[in-house]
């Protein structure tokens, strides 16, 4: 199968999957119950082709100047004009009353709050860097270069698919325990993501050629894609105060960005540059086995040998399967 055919496959997919999604979860919503208008059908789903067209509209010089500097910041514009965009409209000619949209209000302005200093944190990275490298293969061919855009679109719309019911359900529900709990959770991913960041951002700049292992990264080898999981769950909690029917399919945003993270994008791609840069390392294989993957916890203490301690007088070595259930991890 040519890497052609795959690519305009992923793209067909990535619009089938992303309207399909949208239309599901477009009622009760608002766009189709609006008396003296036009039925212009669920808003949703016009946010979801919206979110792809976007990245079709830039693909074009990106692709005729064969550069992927703008890709990043294309996506932080998608999700802030999608997000400002479904807010509006439901403002404007669904529930114009700000008593009544503190949810939606809320989530969306920590949407566009996250957006712009994620997207400012890549657009700075990348013009340092001066290209992706993730695009090294693809750029030269239209319809490859071409899906990778599209699958941003996906991206973008199934991230900010519990926010977007949120913006155009007509379910109104005043404030309940979990949008207070929601917010909070995300405020927690949040501030993750940012400090963990800006440790790394910090660490680089000594340049030593080591991996990162200060401040949360000596409890999570990636806490900052552990802080995105939890503050998009977060944003999800929150529109559990509103999901009504084919809205629940809103639990992909969490999902999607667990999945995406952690098995195929994110971590996999790090943790093979990692291995092919510092596999040979004995320090850092020993730290591989010290630090959490993903979720931030404490230390696991690693032997001279570089076996776990499991709290048992085995003299440094593993404890034979018979003791374990004797035994725990002793961590710092």
């Amino acid at each position: 199968m040519s890497a052609t055919f795959i690519a305009i496959a992923s793209s067909l997919a990535s619009l089938a999957v992303s309207l399909g999604l949208a239309y599901a979860a477009g009622y009760p919503g608002i766009g189709n119950q609006i008396a003296d208008r036009a039925d212009v059908g669920p808003v949703i789903v016009w946010a979801a082709a919206a979110a792809i067209v976007l990245q079709w509209i830039v693909f074009i010089p990106a692709f005729v100047f064969q550069t992927e500097k703008y890709y990043d910041l294309t996506g932080s514009i998608t999700y802030v004009s999608v997000t400002v965009g479904t807010l509006a409209y439901r403002l404007a000619y669904s529930n114009p009353s700000l008593q009544l949209n503190v949810r939606p209000l809320v989530s969306s302005v920590l949407v566009v709050l996250w957006a712009l200093r994620l997207g400012s944190f890549l657009v700075k990275r990348i013009m340092r860097a001066g290209k992706d490298g993730r695009f090294d293969e693809v750029k030269p061919f239209f319809a490859r270069f071409l899906a990778a855009w599209t699958i941003q679109g996906l991206w973008v719309f199934l991230t900010l698919f519990a926010v977007l019911v949120i913006n155009t359900t007509t379910v109104e529900s005043p404030l309940r325990w979990n949008d207070y709990l929601g917010w909070a959770v995300w405020a927690v991913g949040f501030a993750i993501e940012v400090i963990s960041d800006e440790q790394k951002t910090a660490f680089n700049r000594l340049q030593t050629g080591k991996w990162v292992e200060i401040g949360l990264w000596r409890y999570s080898r990636h806490p900052n894609y552990f802080g995105e999981i939890v503050l998009w769950t977060g944003q999800f909690i929150v529109g559990t105060s509103v999901y009504a029917g084919g809205q629940w399919a809103a639990v992909l945003s969490p999902l999607f960005v667990t999945l995406l993270l952690t098995k195929v994008t994110g971590i996999p791609m790090l943790e093979k540059r990692a291995d092919e840069k510092w596999g040979g390392d004995p320090e850092y294989q020993r730290y591989k086995r010290a630090v959490s993957v993903l979720v931030i916890m404490p230390r696991r203490q690693i032997s001279e040998n570089g076996d776990a301690n499991y709290g048992c007088t085995t003299q440094g070595d593993r404890p034979p399967t018979s003791e374990l259930r004797q035994c725990h991890y002793v961590r710092h």
